[in-house]
């Protein structure tokens, strides 16, 4: 339980917000009046009481929303909180969406101390139940929704540059959606390393989808380097996968032989490369979408290792019934 010590607003982006003690708070905005607020995932900005109060120890002595943040609350450390995660506030129902956030321009703030807490301590969080929230009133922390997020990345110069469309990132969302997932980011970009390692690395720290799918970049063309902008956002492999994929797509046509897609884990976000045709992506995803509620709630914490069956109403993998078959 925590206790609400500002609420903070500015009329302008690029203020530093005031706190004035009070504010409403609505899903088709965020807090109203401020700045900051919208139809996205960043309409409220929260902070640790206890981060700003040890950064003015260091000197920095910056009053409530300096930093740009909305609610600070005492009692709660959120960065120790993993995205959807439920606060409430008497009426107000808040959803965690995004920890830290890049820093593109350093603030006053940076440059008088050489750093800045809102990038690393800073939390994000859209407003699902509306209401008023003032200083002194709890905020309580409640369980992360159910089901599973993901997020979908499609490579491809051309339809980048708009010479083509984004057939197979459309059909692999489709697909998801349909299976229950919440797509919480679609993007399109070039082909190449760095656009998609820095990306992976934004998305898996920031957003924390369970789940990443990219379409396209995995062939022999010298522009296919999806595998390798994956690996280098890597932190652990999951090449079981990858390797189900290829040997799937055999059993249809030798070329599969020819895909080079990896499969890893960043945090608690599993990524899966997929080739770059809708026929393609339809048949791997027959493969491999059936196994994954399980893998994720094991990669989230809430599952062990070997479940005789996989949540949400599908089946068990063979290997899974092969394992149980094999126990005493």
């Amino acid at each position: 339980m925590g206790k609400v010590v500002a609420v903070c607003t500015s009329p302008a982006r690029g203020t530093e917000k005031e706190n004035v003690g009070f504010g409403r708070f609505t899903p088709e905005w965020g807090l109203v009046g401020d700045a900051h607020g919208g139809d996205w995932h960043r309409q409220v900005s929260l902070l640790s009481a206890d981060k700003i109060a040890a950064f003015n120890e260091k000197g920095a002595k910056v009053h409530f929303g300096a930093f740009g943040e909305n609610l600070v609350v005492e009692g709660v450390d959120f960065r120790a909180l993993p995205v959807g995660t439920r606060l409430r506030c008497g009426t107000v129902v808040l959803e965690l969406t995004q920890l830290g956030k890049d820093c593109h321009s350093h603030c006053a703030i940076y440059q008088r101390m050489g750093e800045c807490i809102m990038p690393r301590q800073g939390v994000f969080a859209r407003v699902l139940e509306g209401g008023d929230i003032a200083v002194g009133d709890e905020l309580s922390i409640e369980s992360r929704r159910k089901g599973f997020d993901a997020a979908v990345i499609t490579l491809s110069d051309k339809g980048f540059s708009g010479e083509r469309a984004d057939e197979s990132g459309k059909a692999l969302a489709a697909r998801l959606e349909q299976a229950g997932y919440r797509i919480i980011e679609h993007l399109l970009l070039p082909d190449g390393i760095d656009p998609l390692r820095t990306q992976l690395i934004r998305l898996c720290d920031q957003r924390q989808p369970d789940l990443i799918l990219t379409t396209g970049g995995t062939g022999f063309s010298p522009r296919d380097l999806t595998p390798e902008a994956t690996l280098a956002a890597a932190e652990r492999l999951a090449p079981g996968i990858a390797e189900a994929i290829r040997a799937h797509s055999m059993t249809i046509t030798p070329r599969a032989m020819l895909s080079r897609g990896v499969s890893v884990l960043r945090g608690r976000t599993l990524i899966v490369n997929l080739p770059g045709s809708v026929r393609a992506v339809e048949e791997s995803l027959d493969c491999f979408l059936p196994v994954l509620p399980h893998a994720l709630e094991v990669l989230r914490g809430d599952a062990g290792d070997c479940g005789g069956t996989v949540s949400h109403g599908q089946e068990a993998s063979s290997a899974e019934t092969a394992e149980k078959e094999e126990l005493p």
